[in-house]
């Protein structure tokens, strides 16, 4: 008995390669390309479950490219409201002595 053999897909390594160079050298761009291949990936072998394999690999990659995402995202709102709490902390402490 001789079984079908599966092939992984290139969306789904495309997607995860994509996602590990979201955390390194190419965050924004990386991670958008992770997310986009990632979930053609997953389409992709939805369609032809017998033929294809490497839904984890998909999964991870979109995963990693939330995540950065998220993250950046994150970061940026935490960063305008420090500095927008110290912008306010600065002037209600100048019209005080004032």
């Amino acid at each position: 008995m001789t079984h079908p053999v599966r092939r992984t897909s290139s969306m789904a390594i495309v997607s995860l390669v994509a996602g590990l160079l979201g955390w390194t050298f190419a965050p924004w761009l990386g991670s958008i390309i992770a997310i986009i291949t990632g979930h053609m990936a997953r389409a992709e072998i939805r369609r032809d479950p017998a033929g294809l394999e490497g839904d984890g690999l998909a999964v991870a990659g979109l995963v990693l490219g939330w995540a950065m995402i998220l993250l950046s995202v994150f970061t940026v709102l935490a960063i305008v409201l420090f500095f927008g709490g110290l912008a306010a902390l600065a002037a209600l402490a100048a019209g005080i002595s004032a």
